[in-house]
């Protein structure tokens, strides 16, 4: 029962950190109970099938406690993240156990925590991605404290705190072994220093919030219900509600930026009709009122492929001698020039791609429709193409998960992006953990690449924030609204977009040489 304990202590401990609803600093020792009852069961030698499903057992608390909102979306989706997501992070301290006993505390512990970065780094990269859960987002809704991620990123995040857990797990060791007290107060000094320094440097580093240029902009909310309205209502019907809540903001003669919400146009736009689509009559009525103004929305549209020639893996078949590209896409429409499109290019597992689909569709067939999971893959794009909206500023069409993924945003930035705008629609998940979540993590965005940051999502939360993750302003969630805000653009290129994920791509070579070097020496 002690031991039952120790295991369920750090699954709560993690959900209790997270955001939005938590406190962060319990972070810091929420592995702490894992690592002792595992060093507790390795010494023992019980680390077989009991041992591997308490662990597992500690990290589906998590899991679930943080993201069972997926539930409202797809039941399968959420099984599978879950339960997956649950394994996996089993699976590196599982890995981590069995060379425990075969290194010194520095060695093993730099091991798990290299291992660890490399999980995480594994899930930005790979096709069944879901970073949700990286270690880093713990500080989402505290971002005073991690100014430092424009050097960084979410990788430095995580460094700090399993740096931290693992201070504290060997000082309790030491303090059990030797009952001395002078060890809790070095114990003290060590985490005054490493939880400290950093939050005091970031205070250091936080830039001053002045812009020497501003773009009115204005996000606009339609709130539209996806699983009643937004597939009953015609793109028409759509078109007079957008129009509708941006005539209030529209100023002739005045530079401004509309943005409307990922596929907001849903019915299905074939590209070769856009011209005459009620997507194309949305931007161009704006443009009509404003010709100094520009307008980003999403759609949802098609290509299709009659020769078998032309379809790519991507493609998606119809029937016989058919197939179809289908896209998520951002359209950027402005008076001088025609209209720019962009393709949402990382994908939700399972909704809206079949992951590693040429191995996988083969031996799994329709099995992913049939749970309720992949309709249509979706058809992407190379480039973090930009959209500009003068002749040295340009915004980044961020189409709503690409949001989560920090290294992936910095090559909008590379090719100009002087704003991120995140288009979205987070009303899948109704009024839970889900979209406040989302909305949080673009904090940790605007800190990496020093961007002010413009959202705007369907059902909410719309709005604006600052280079240092400060919020400018946002709406409810669940409100037919707009809001606007003078945005600030910035130019300035941080070492995380220089750079980019350096701590991930030097744990994964430290973590391969520990394991040979324990491997080699357990051989010997």
């Amino acid at each position: 029962m002690k031991a039952f304990l120790y295991f369920l202590s750090t699954g709560l401990l993690l959900a209790l950190a997270w955001p939005t609803y938590g406190f962060s600093p319990l972070i810091f020792v929420a592995f702490v109970p894992l690592l002792l009852i595992g060093e507790k069961k390795i010494k023992e030698g019980k680390t077989g099938f009991p041992f591997f499903m308490s662990v597992y057992f500690s990290f589906l608390i998590w899991n679930f406690i943080t993201t069972y909102w997926l539930y409202y979306s797809t039941a399968f989706g959420m099984l599978f993240a879950i339960l997956v997501n649950s394994l996996l992070m089993t699976l590196v301290f599982y890995i981590y156990s069995k060379i425990y006993t075969k290194l010194n505390f520095l060695a093993s512990s730099s091991f798990f925590i290299c291992l660890w970065l490399s999980f995480e780094q594994l899930h930005f990269i790979w096709d069944f991605s879901w970073p949700w859960l990286s270690l880093g987002h713990v500080f989402s809704e505290t971002t005073s404290l991690i100014q430092w991620y424009e050097y960084s990123g979410v990788f430095g995040g995580s460094l700090w705190v399993l740096i931290v857990n693992f201070t504290i797990f060997k000082s309790v060791l030491l303090f059990k072994k030797f009952k001395n007290r002078s060890i809790l107060y070095r114990l003290a000094l060590r985490l005054v220093l490493f939880i400290g320094l950093p939050i005091l440097a970031s205070f250091l580093i936080k830039p001053d919030l002045k812009a020497s240029s501003h773009l009115e902009t204005i996000a606009l909310q339609p709130n539209i219900d996806p699983y009643a309205d937004k597939y009953a209502l015609t793109d028409a019907d759509i078109k007079d509600l957008l129009l509708e809540l941006s005539e209030p903001y529209i100023k002739p003669g005045k530079k401004q930026l509309f943005l409307a919400p990922e596929t907001v146009f849903a019915s299905g736009t074939q590209w070769s009709g856009f011209e005459v689509s009620q997507a194309n009559y949305f931007g161009n009525q704006i443009l009509i009122r404003n010709p100094q103004a520009e307008v980003l929305y999403g759609i949802s549209a098609y290509d299709l492929i009659h020769k078998e020639s032309d379809k790519t893996l991507q493609s998606n078949f119809l029937k016989e001698g058919l197939w179809y590209n289908d896209f998520n896409s951002a359209v950027f429409q402005s008076a001088n020039s025609p209209a720019e499109f962009y393709h949402k290019s990382k994908l939700v597992v399972g909704v809206e791609n079949f992951p590693y689909k040429g191995i996988l569709q083969p031996l799994m067939g329709d099995i992913m429709i049939d749970l309720g999971g992949t309709v249509a893959t979706k058809t992407t794009q190379e480039n973090r193409d930009v959209f500009n909206v003068e002749e040295s500023e340009a915004v980044a069409p961020i189409i709503c998960y690409e949001s989560v993924y920090g290294e992936y945003v910095t090559d909008y930035v590379k090719n100009g992006a002087t704003l991120l705008t995140i288009i979205t629609n987070d009303a899948w998940w109704g009024d839970t953990q889900g979209h406040q979540q989302h909305w949080s993590y673009a904090k940790l965005r605007a800190i990496e690449t020093r961007r002010a940051v413009a959202r705007s999502a369907n059902t909410g939360i719309s709005g604006f924030i600052d280079r240092d993750g400060s919020v400018i302003s946002q709406t409810k969630y669940d409100e037919k609204t707009a809001v606007s805000a003078n945005v600030p653009l910035y130019n300035e290129m941080t070492f995380y977009v220089k750079y980019g994920n350096i701590i991930p791509r030097v744990a994964q070579f430290l973590a391969l040489f520990i394991f040979l070097f324990a491997v080699t020496r357990r051989r010997g």
